[in-house]
């Protein structure tokens, strides 16, 4: 227990709680940063006016000295600490009331046992304690923060300030301590340093331009194992000048604007050198006594490679790596708006027998074709406009400064490029292409209608043979609405009956006799009256209305020949034209067979008729042309020498007939070609074994040339045009006037 109180040792308390109260005081400013507005010398000044006070009253009553020692006590109660004062001389021992909040043990347990502080010491901080030992034996002053262990089990953190006072001589002879309770304060720098440590963001603290403090984060984050490593160290090691100036107007904005936190974004250079994106957010705090920024990044390197990937999707097409059609279309109102008084060209183009290579050698080859394409189109351009691809096989250029002289040269460019072959692998590919012209602001001034119209434009080219290019004018509006208007209506025209089938005789030179006839398609519309088989057979190709339109032909062929038959017309044999998209159904031989048995035909009078195009998948069309053979129907290859037939694969194919073109059959009475060509392939016909059957005959000057070349069989105007079921059955029966 408490020894009596004397009235001078009363005095010598009040004394050393008055600096003990000292210390507590400058502690507490410190830890709220009271410090920052009140000095240390103030508190000292302070500090020697009481203490003079307390020297004037040390004649007071014992009354009064109770009463000051009660508001000292109060004050320590208040404060929440705990003081401990032991006169080592006289063995008096001074604690205060606060020790029972702090350790929960009641005051008369500390007074009975002086070393119950020690003990209740958690057992992983009792080195600690031998430490401060250590130090207080060397007469310092002592800070200690360890945890104790109270007796309803929590655990609680202490810090313990410690001061041993010596006499002149050097003895040990008093000695004071001054406990706070720590644990909330304690347990919030865990949180929030767990937070930190844990936190995948970088989080770090820079003050002068140099690490303070990094988390682990942080130090991944730039290649470190520690954050040794960069303590001290510059930040402008791990930035550039670019990105230094942007982290100092961030912290002047801040300064200028009153703000307290900005953000941006930079890119920061880790120590193997590689670079990481950052999105950046600092704030201005205290740290260590100065102002210190804190810094928290975000990687979003890999959000940036996503933007860039998203980016690059949304602009450019990843098959050719071109620009797409919002890229053009961005790029083309960018040149409107700020190069008004600028003329500019849009070139609309469009492949003339890519859907051929993409039907009969699949998508993978025709993906190729277009990369190739795509290659060829920018190397013609260069640097004097911008190649897109717009879908498809059509693709889109957009000419700067395009005077006349300039489009006629890269249009026949480009033209003149296209009649090389493309090259895949060992195989060769021809394309050609049709190039519609419209001209800012000439044919319009928005990119809408400069795009429309170079549309309209290629169309045109289109109708003109192809491989070519036509510039827009207002007229062919009306074209494009009527093609639009066609494909409608072409719809409607199987169901509704409007298609109609004529033939053509093809007669043998030599006797003039008719030995077939070759089925031709016509429509006949309501509402645009008889469109031409050049104007919607293409349409029908590009929508794949050929299909079913091929599956009714061989019907009503079929048909018509079986009546023909029982009329007694024998031995006729109907060629009926097949497009390559037919040929790439499944079941189209199997199609073929059906109608065959469904109307009791010879297959022999059925002859199919194919184009030059099948050559491009070789592979498949040779299937199926065997499936035919197989059949007995007869098999053509028509307008031969028009597209770009390989001798080599045409002789194992098995094909009986080959039909010149009627383009050779016009040269006949060119006299400067004299039919060179068409003799050609009649005899090349000959020597490889098949029948030879001329097209487009329509002066006599011709069959006569023909059958003196040993041609067998023609076709054309100068017998007789295309008729009706009927009209044929009467040339049948009477034979040609001639």
């Amino acid at each position: 227990m408490m020894s009596s109180e004397p009235k001078w040792f009363k005095i010598i308390i009040s004394v050393m709680l008055l600096i003990v109260l000292n210390q507590v005081l400058l502690y507490i400013f410190q830890m709220k940063d009271i410090f920052l507005q009140v000095s240390y010398v103030t508190i000292n000044i302070l500090t020697v006016f009481v203490l003079l006070g307390l020297l004037i009253t040390l004649r007071k009553t014992t009354n009064e000295l109770r009463k000051s020692n009660q508001k000292l006590n109060n004050i320590f109660d208040s404060l929440d600490v705990a003081v401990w004062a032991h006169d080592l001389k006289s063995d008096n021992l001074y604690i205060s009331q606060g020790i029972e909040h702090l350790y929960g043990y009641n005051l008369n347990e500390f007074y009975h046992d002086h070393y119950l502080w020690k003990k209740v010491v958690h057992p992983d901080d009792e080195n600690i304690l031998t430490e401060r030992a250590k130090l207080i034996d060397q007469g310092k002053p002592v800070t200690s923060i360890y945890r104790i262990l109270r007796p309803d089990g929590d655990v609680r953190w202490i810090q313990d300030r410690g001061i041993p006072t010596y006499d002149d001589k050097g003895n040990y002879n008093d000695f004071s301590a001054v406990l706070f309770d720590i644990t909330e304060q304690k347990e919030g720098e865990e949180r929030y340093r767990g937070i930190v440590e844990l936190s995948p963001d970088f989080i770090a603290v820079i003050k002068d331009w140099k690490f303070n403090f990094i988390n682990e984060a942080g130090c991944r984050l730039l290649g470190v194992e520690s954050s040794l490593e960069l303590f001290g160290r510059s930040i402008l090691e791990f930035v550039s000048t670019a990105d230094v100036r942007k982290i100092s107007d961030a912290l002047t904005e801040m300064e200028d604007k009153a703000r307290e936190i900005n953000r941006f974004e930079l890119q920061i250079i880790r120590i193997d050198k590689k670079n990481v994106d950052l999105e950046m957010s600092v704030m201005r705090i205290p740290y260590e006594g100065r102002l210190a920024t804190l810094v928290v990044g975000r990687d979003i390197t890999e959000r940036k490679k996503a933007d860039e990937i998203i980016h690059h999707m949304a602009y450019y097409d990843t098959l050719t790596g071109l620009p797409n059609r919002n890229m053009f279309k961005e790029h083309l109102n960018n040149r409107l708006f700020n190069s008004k008084d600028e003329k500019l060209a849009v070139l609309f183009l469009d492949l003339d027998r890519f859907k051929v290579i993409n039907d009969t050698k699949g998508h993978s080859t025709g993906d190729h074709v277009l990369q190739l394409v795509a290659k060829r189109l920018s190397e013609a351009v260069s640097d004097e406009g911008l190649v897109s691809r717009q879908g498809g096989d059509e693709f889109l250029i957009l000419l700067n400064d395009a005077t006349n002289d300039k489009i006629e040269c890269i249009s026949k460019q480009i033209i003149n490029d296209f009649s090389q072959p493309l090259y895949i692998e060992d195989d060769e590919f021809f394309v050609t292409t049709s190039i519609g012209i419209s001209i800012y602001p000439v044919d319009g001034e928005d990119q809408e209608t400069l795009i429309k119209n170079a549309d309209t434009a290629m169309y045109l080219a289109k109708d003109r043979g192809k491989n070519n290019y036509q510039y827009y004018n207002p007229k062919l509006n009306n074209y494009s609405t009527r093609r639009m208007k066609l494909e409608v209506e072409l719809r409607k025209a199987l169901n509704k009956d409007q298609l109609t089938i004529h033939y053509q005789p093809q007669v043998e030179l030599s006797t003039k006799k008719i030995i077939a006839v070759e089925a031709l398609l016509r429509w006949n519309s309501p509402k645009y009256g008889s469109v031409s088989p050049a104007e919607f057979i293409p349409i029908a190709e590009e929508t794949g209305l050929i299909v079913p339109i091929g599956r009714w032909v061989l019907q009503k062929v079929s048909e018509q020949q079986k009546q023909w038959k029982k009329a007694g017309i024998s031995s006729l044999r109907v060629a009926v034209n097949v497009s390559v998209r037919q040929m790439q159904e499944n079941c189209f031989a199997q199609d073929v067979k059906q109608v065959i048995k469904e109307h009791d035909l010879n297959p022999v009078d059925l002859e199919l008729e194919i184009t030059e195009s099948i050559m491009q998948n070789i592979e498949n069309s040779t299937i199926v042309l065997n499936e035919l053979k197989k059949l007995g129907v007869t098999l053509s290859i028509d307008d031969f020498g028009k597209g770009y037939s390989s001798l080599s694969y045409l002789r194992h194919l098995p094909i009986d007939t080959i039909k010149i073109d009627k383009s050779f059959v016009d040269d006949i009475c060119d006299t400067s070609n004299n039919g060179s060509i068409a003799k050609a392939i009649i005899d090349m016909g000959h020597n490889l074994g098949f029948t030879i059957v001329a097209e487009g005959i329509e002066q006599e000057e011709q069959a006569e040339f023909l059958k003196g070349n040993s041609c067998e069989y023609g076709q054309g105007y100068f017998f007789s045009k295309p008729l009706p079921a009927e009209e044929v059955f009467l040339l049948l029966e009477k034979g040609l006037d001639r």
